[in-house]
């Protein structure tokens, strides 16, 4: 009755605004949000339980919010120096390897090397942040445009603009480290040296978990949020690899090209947030690290697109077919036997389907195997079992039948 008001108060309003008297409605999905067809759901489920999967391994804890944080990974508490931070590294660089998305780069630094280089560099007290910021550009801009805005925009000198010049460009690992701790600048800055101190720690844990030949200490890395307090953290594609090696055309070349889309995860050590939201402002230290799901799966998808294979869009192991007519109750006590057993099956919704129409169906869908019965087979207490791939069919009795499916589908 309720929904009968609601509709008739909506014609009502169409009418007034001089509407043709059609009573069609169009839906639309919630402002910020979007609908996702099966295809798109098959890879988004992929991605999401790849990222679950790693996060579950490194001993994570689930909360829900409202808030749109769909995958990030933190740890909360006093731990000692760098042990979590390595670890986010090492989740980072599980999830990108099992994603499989293509080459990629983990770029690290610390807020506290940033803000001692600014001041060993002339930077003001009070343009640090600012500066940060424009420095941030670096992935975007070409030095020579930043530095333009250092010193046209914010007002830097240019001798100033020029020695971080000299910084920013620097990458390394360990190494880089040790030898600007040497550094006669750099060296001048407590502030730069502890966060130097805990880079070199970091690497030495990295090496431990065997992740160093993807991270790099890059001075250019900046992250504009200023709650970050210690280490930074980003993760970039440098090729996302859009096609398999077997099909190199050149149409699909422009699609690996399309898909590099940059930053895919990034996070750092954030110990004052936490106490601005607490009641009485306690410290909490804490690290995380927040997986670019979006993008992510906007490489998956474009990948998919270039790629000849299919993207399956169930689970369902096996088809339970008949080859003659007047069979549907025999294969619905068969299909519900499957169920019982948790076995994924799928069985057509009509009395009397043709077979070849049911063995298309499955390698549409991509579903590998089939239960045939057959009068024949009935009489026998078999069920033929076809591989869909290979079109191999062997009879296999009735009793043996889910632990041989199981066999064949969870090897």
């Amino acid at each position: 009755m309720q929904i009968d008001e609601e509709v008739a108060k909506l014609l009502a309003l169409k009418a007034q605004l001089g509407d043709d008297g059609k009573t069609q409605f169009v839906l639309k999905t919630p402002k910020g949000t979007r609908d996702y067809n099966p295809k798109q759901m098959a890879i988004r489920e992929k991605v999401f339980n790849t990222i679950i999967r790693c996060f579950k391994r490194h001993g994570a804890e689930t909360i829900d919010t409202p808030v749109f944080e769909l995958k990030d990974f933190d740890i909360a508490g006093q731990y000692d120096a760098m042990i979590p931070d390595a670890e986010c590294l090492k989740i980072v660089h599980e999830i990108l390897n099992e994603l499989d998305l293509g080459d990629f780069r983990i770029k690290v630094n610390d807020r506290r090397i940033l803000d001692g280089m600014f001041a060993v560099c002339g930077v003001p007290d009070d343009k640090f942040r600012t500066i940060c910021s424009t420095v941030d550009k670096l992935d975007k801009m070409s030095w020579e445009d930043v530095k333009k805005e250092m010193v046209n925009e914010k007002g830097l000198s240019e001798e100033a603009a020029d020695q971080i010049g000299e910084y920013v460009s620097m990458q390394g690992g360990m190494d880089l480290a040790e030898r600007l701790l040497q550094d006669h600048k750099m060296s001048q800055s407590k502030q730069a040296c502890a966060g130097l101190s805990d880079i070199k720690l970091l690497f030495k844990y990295l090496q431990l978990f065997h992740v160093t030949d993807k991270v790099v200490f890059d001075l250019s890395l900046a992250r504009g949020l200023d709650y970050y307090t210690g280490v930074i953290y980003e993760a970039v594609l440098t090729q996302a690899s859009a096609v398999s090696a077997a099909n190199e055309a050149q149409n699909c070349a422009n699609a690996e090209e399309s898909v590099s889309v940059g930053s895919v995860a990034g996070g750092g050590r954030y110990d004052g947030l936490v106490g601005m939201f607490d009641p009485k402002g306690r410290r909490v230290p804490c690290v995380g690290v927040s997986i670019g799901i979006e993008r992510i799966f906007s490489i998956m998808e474009q990948k998919a697109e270039a790629s000849p294979e299919k993207v399956r869009t169930t689970e369902v192991q096996i088809m339970v077919a008949s080859a003659q007519k007047n069979l549907l109750e025999e294969r619905l006590q068969l299909i519900s036997e499957l169920w019982n057993a948790g076995i994924k099956a799928e069985v057509m919704y009509k009395k009397n389907p043709k077979l070849l129409s049911q063995l298309q169906y499955c390698e549409e869908a991509g579903i590998p195997l089939v239960a045939i019965l057959g009068e024949q087979e009935l009489k026998d207490g078999v069920v033929k079992l076809r591989v869909v791939a290979t079109r191999e069919e062997v009879d296999i009795s009735r009793a043996d039948l889910i632990s041989e499916i199981k066999r064949r589908t969870e090897a």
